[in-house]
């Protein structure tokens, strides 16, 4: 088994109490039926800065990435399956699929 990283980006945000309920109970039905392939079921992102080749800090992501999980998989492909049920795609956001290459 490989691990990947499932780096979410955009989405929107639950307005109500009563929308965050429905988002989390969506997001832990997932995490659920995912069973033993996440390994981490990781959380969202908060502020961010970037840092250029310069040194300069700049506020802000650059890549408005807003959370990440990693989850195992046989292949890059199932990996990309298992995204295919991620809640944030029904709000507008999207998942990018990485391979972990492992520390030599």
């Amino acid at each position: 088994m490989t691990s990947y990283v499932f780096a979410y980006t955009g989405g929107s945000m639950p307005e109500t109490e009563q929308e965050q309920a429905t988002v989390m109970a969506a997001w832990g039905a997932w995490f659920e039926g995912l069973g033993a392939a996440v390994a981490d079921g990781g959380n969202p992102f908060g502020a961010s800065a970037t840092i250029s080749s310069d040194g300069s800090v700049r506020d802000g992501g650059r890549c408005g990435l807003t959370g990440y999980s990693i989850l195992t998989a046989d292949s890059l492909g199932e990996a990309s399956a298992l995204a295919k049920g991620c809640p944030l795609l029904s709000g507008g956001g999207s998942v990018e699929v990485y391979e972990v290459v492992p520390a030599m």
